[in-house]
């Protein structure tokens, strides 16, 4: 039964592979990021990586800059849709007394 089931050398082999090629890319991304905090320091790093995932932009116009503040609001609105029944569920629950105690 062992030799129709296999015995997993295999599935251990490839974990290892994909473990070390994620240990590569860590290695990496830890000495890159080293790196640039060495040399701009750690706010211009922050703005670059913001920049870089279209958090900062450059506004051209008034209504450009309304709409996207107009966005950013309704991302709140659909947080906080989500988050005010969870927090007046755990808010509201009965308080659980056990019998023999005050």
């Amino acid at each position: 039964m062992a030799k129709a089931m296999g015995d997993g050398k295999g599935a251990g082999v490839f974990m290892g592979i994909v473990g070390g090629i994620g240990a590569v890319i860590g290695l990496w991304a830890l000495s890159a990021l080293t790196l640039s905090l060495s040399q701009s320091g750690a706010s211009e790093v922050l703005r670059q990586y913001m920049v870089a995932i279209g958090l900062i932009s450059e506004q051209a116009t008034l209504v450009d800059f309304y709409t996207h503040i107009k966005g950013v609001e309704y991302l709140i609105c659909v947080a906080f849709f989500f988050a005010f029944p969870a927090f007046f569920k755990y808010v509201n629950t009965p308080k659980v007394t056990v019998p023999g105690q005050r």
